[in-house]
């Protein structure tokens, strides 16, 4: 059995054979001041319809009264660096743009994996008890991983690493061993306002401050409902998430490409061609986006976000794929194609249209969008 003093390189060692780029040490006291910030942001509303973060707010925020018996967290990064800068692929008006971190395997599968084999070593060397966290836990590992010294919460919320740039997946270990805590990091953004500044939808209310119900990662991932038509020409073709406050980030310039191969951008991921996916019906859709985040989504809500990015291509050659999704199962789908097709042909023409939506008496929203195009 290891001394308790070389137990932290031992760690590091099995840390990196698991496929970990960054391994870091704190305690689950070292964020007294969470809570409270997780209660104003909730208070606010800015989460949105996220309910499940006001369910879990109490153990999100104390992560003592989480596991009471743990005494140290292990925060471990792995990069996903992309191979080009995200914000090219925005020009493409007519292809749609994910997020890199979708665009590979789903890394909270692939991360969890790699935690418990960490833990496993750690439980079978010190006779320990570990719990594994990804994000789908109630564990706010963003400030965990501020103290420990993986990074700090940059003025747009998000972890930056002076190693890996905007571009780390976080998991957590918590243990019942001791193990001593590392330095926190310091706040190294300085006057740097560009993440603020290039958010096409101003979600920043302030440095530091997020209103998850203005920014695109969330309306396009996680928001269940219509997208409200003063964020959709903004939107632009992203069709899953928005890396623009992370990609703009000066401390990239320190970024590497990830070595885990899993993560890379798969074909049907990398700047796909709306034509594509304006044909996808659910099984098509299950299909393609198999083993990635972007199924968890489901067809429906992927198809209103393509629809967003057709009407926003100016490409009418793609009218002829929207005009079908008129007749579309789902009324989400069905009032998203109205606009775009909207905006892709002349108001009356596309009004006065042979293939018209014969509307549903309690389509509301459907016969909103047709007013709107009418008018």
């Amino acid at each position: 059995m290891g001394s308790v003093s070389h137990i932290k390189d031992q760690l590091r060692e099995c840390a990196a054979a698991a496929g970990f780029d960054i391994v870091r040490f704190t305690t689950p006291d070292a964020i007294p001041q969470a809570g409270s910030q997780l209660n104003e942001f909730l208070s606010l509303g800015r989460h949105g319809d996220m309910g499940w973060m006001e369910e879990t707010a109490e153990r999100r925020g104390n992560p003592v009264g989480f596991w009471p018996e743990a005494r140290s967290v292990i925060v471990l990064g792995l990069n996903y660096g992309p191979d080009s800068d995200p914000l090219e692929a925005l020009r493409w008006k007519s292809s749609g743009v994910i997020s890199v971190y979708a665009r590979g395997k789903d890394y909270h599968d692939l991360i969890k994996k790699k935690l418990k084999q960490v833990a496993g070593w750690l439980h079978r060397e010190r006779n320990c008890d570990v719990k594994v966290f990804v994000d789908t836990a109630p564990v706010m590992e963003k400030p965990l991983a501020q103290s420990a010294g993986a990074g700090w919460q940059g003025k747009h919320t998000n972890l930056v690493s002076r190693d890996f740039g905007s571009w780390l997946f976080l998991g957590s270990i918590f243990t019942t061993e001791q193990i001593a805590p590392d330095d926190a990091e310091s706040d190294h953004c300085g006057a740097c306002r560009a993440c603020l500044d290039i958010c096409p939808t101003n979600a920043f209310p302030a440095p530091y401050q997020l209103d998850a119900r203005r920014c695109i990662s969330y309306l396009t991932i996680e928001h269940k409902g219509h997208i409200a038509p003063e964020f959709r020409a903004p939107i632009g073709n992203r069709i899953f998430g928005c890396d623009d406050c992370l990609a703009v980030c000066p401390w990239n310039k320190f970024a590497q490409n990830s070595r885990e191969a899993r993560l890379a951008a798969r074909p049907e991921t990398d700047s796909p061609p709306l034509s594509e996916l304006l044909t996808l019906d659910d099984g098509a859709f299950r299909m393609r986006f198999a083993g990635t985040p972007i199924k968890r989504t489901g067809r429906d809500r992927f198809m209103r976000n393509v629809l967003i990015a057709a009407g926003n291509s100016a490409d009418v050659s793609l009218l002829p794929l929207v005009e079908p999704l008129l007749h579309d199962g789902s009324p989400i789908v069905r009032a998203t194609a109205v606009w775009a097709g909207g905006r892709l042909m002349e108001t009356q023409e596309f009004a006065d249209h042979r293939l018209r939506l014969e509307p549903h008496e309690r389509d509301v929203q459907v016969l909103a969008e047709w007013r709107s195009v009418s008018e």
